[in-house]
């Protein structure tokens, strides 16, 4: 039952947002009572924030294999980018991050999924680099990270603007491509 509640929420979810759907709607979808939608999350912000990291480890796992076959490392970076941006389960979790400031409460679940995106997006890199014998000074775990940050503002931007799909793609390959090298400062003499 708790599955397809979450299956349920995602499809309403995608098309109308957390403000657009009712909970009984939701248990309406599923099959079921408005009262296991509460028993098995407590509230619908719960259920949205679970329903939402479900979905962009969805996206992540579709990245990973859409990159799959790349043949370089640019053609890498293209193909995770336009399988992640424009992809609804990024948005819904770009809300419920949202959401997850003013409800702390629905934070570790919220951090235990950026803990398993930075996770399996360092394996995926790393292990296509090895596999590719693609070289590279970046740490695979630091890319993943600047990936997942750059496609959650890319996504977020997206959303408030009258970005399209394709605007969002663009930017967000140039901005993988200029990735800064940053200077640590080591004595006085260095700042």
């Amino acid at each position: 039952m708790r599955s397809r509640l979450l299956d349920a929420a995602v499809a309403l979810f995608k098309a109308r947002g957390l403000a657009g759907v009712a909970v009984a709607e939701i248990a309406h979808a599923a099959g079921a009572f408005p009262s296991q939608v509460t028993y098995y999350f407590r509230t619908k912000e719960a259920l949205f924030v679970e329903a939402a990291c479900r979905e962009v480890l969805y996206v992540a796992a579709g990245a990973e294999a859409a990159a799959d076959g790349a043949t370089s490392g640019s053609d890498y970076n293209r193909r995770l980018v336009e399988a992640v941006i424009g992809a609804p389960g990024l948005a819904l979790f770009v809300e419920a991050l949202s959401l997850t400031r003013r409800r702390q409460d629905l934070a570790p679940l919220i951090e235990r999924t950026f803990e398993r995106l930075h996770a399996e997006g360092d394996r995926a890199y790393a292990a296509t680099r090895a596999r590719r014998g693609w070289s590279g000074a970046e740490d695979p775990g630091v890319a993943a990270r600047r990936f997942w940050t750059l496609a959650l503002g890319v996504t977020l931007r997206e959303g408030a603007t009258e970005a399209s799909d394709a605007e969002a793609v663009e930017e967000m390959t140039q901005l993988l491509r200029q990735a800064p090298v940053i200077r640590v400062a080591t004595s006085k003499g260095d700042r």
